[in-house]
């Protein structure tokens, strides 16, 4: 496994992150554990979470996520570990977080942050990430911009101002980005750098073969002001390995939770699929390590976010690291990209 520093922090992390949103709804507490033991064994020691998960949200089940990383949590070396996790945003009508705050303000963050602490049984977050903006943006699934759906929201100056004094206190170690955009993400760094307030070091956002669109506007606010990006959704929700494509009716996410994951029932989203998968055919790969691959071949990528419901699935992704791509194979990867061009935004 490599291991990298993380942007302008100290945290070296694992090139791969395990991600946990399927804990607590399509995981039980036994199977989570077991992938943590598992991939901590394969050399992974950076874990992703949200005090939102699992996913889709519910009322039922908001938190347990959490909670069931705490309870592995707090029988390990948390220094061997780099744990992330995020405060859920306003403006989705989940009324169950927080009592459905309408703001990521001050009251807000510090809130969220005293009850991640205490579902994780730690004494500090090494990486504390917004997990959508405050303000209007498109995201998941949405990808135009548009001026009427304008919303109130607190300003990034304070957000920062309400994080630096928990980096302050020692409750949270960094501060990272999530479902971002260029304008947003350079308002952070301008700010923390005019007002010296803490600097984001990471931005996780979706990127895999069919949602490259990070690379329109943000790979160079990554590579000029060392903001890695830390990838989720590398597998598309389970569409990039091939199983919706050989079974329609093939167990996941997808299918679990119908209208869950609104970015890949894009017209362009099939045909994308299918033409990845032949090409890993082609190649000799299963079409799930072709899709990685590439992910984890990316010069911007800090660490891939890989999520499982098996355990073969686990170590599918974390073998996918052994397997680079050749010139050959990425050169079509391109071709692909400028026939079908991001169909799942």
């Amino acid at each position: 496994m490599e291991y990298r520093l993380l942007g302008r922090s100290d945290l070296k992390v694992s090139a791969i992150c395990l991600g946990t949103m399927t804990f607590g709804e399509q995981n039980s507490l036994a199977e989570a554990h077991a992938q943590l033991d598992y991939a901590v064994e394969r050399g992974i020691n950076f874990i992703d979470t949200a005090e939102m998960y699992p996913v889709p949200p519910r009322g039922e089940t908001v938190t347990r996520t959490e909670t069931m990383v705490g309870e592995w949590l707090h029988t390990k070396r948390r220094e061997d570990l780099v744990v992330a996790t995020k405060v859920a945003g306003p403006n989705r009508s989940m009324d169950w977080i927080r009592s459905g705050p309408k703001s990521l303000d001050r009251d807000n963050i510090r809130m969220a942050v005293e009850g991640s602490l205490k579902r994780l049984q730690t004494d500090y977050i090494d990486l504390y990430q917004l997990h959508w903006p405050a303000r209007n943006v498109p995201m998941f699934g949405r990808y135009q911009f548009e001026p009427d759906q304008e919303v109130e929201a607190t300003s990034i100056v304070a957000q920062l101002q309400a994080l630096g004094e928990l980096v302050d206190e020692g409750k949270i170690r960094y501060v990272g980005l999530s479902n971002e955009h260029p304008w947003g993400i350079m308002q952070f760094l301008q700010a923390a750098e005019r007002l010296n307030l803490p600097r984001v070091v990471s931005i996780q956002n979706a990127y895999s073969l069919i949602n490259r669109t990070f690379e329109s506007g943000m790979t160079e606010i990554s590579y000029r002001e060392d903001v890695p990006l830390l990838a989720y959704s590398p597998l598309a929700f389970g569409h990039l390995s091939g199983k919706y494509l050989l079974h329609e009716m093939a167990e996941g996410r997808v299918k679990k939770f119908p209208g869950f994951g609104q970015r890949y029932v894009k017209p362009a989203v099939a045909p994308a699929v299918a033409a990845y998968v032949e090409l890993a055919n082609k190649c000799a790969m299963t079409p799930a390590t072709l899709a990685l691959a590439f992910v984890y071949s990316r010069w911007f990528v800090g660490s891939t976010i890989i999520g499982a419901t098996t355990m073969a699935q686990l170590k599918e992704n974390i073998d996918a690291w052994e397997q680079p791509l050749s010139d050959d194979i990425l050169s079509e990867i391109d071709q692909l990209q400028l026939r079908f061009m991001n169909p799942a935004p």
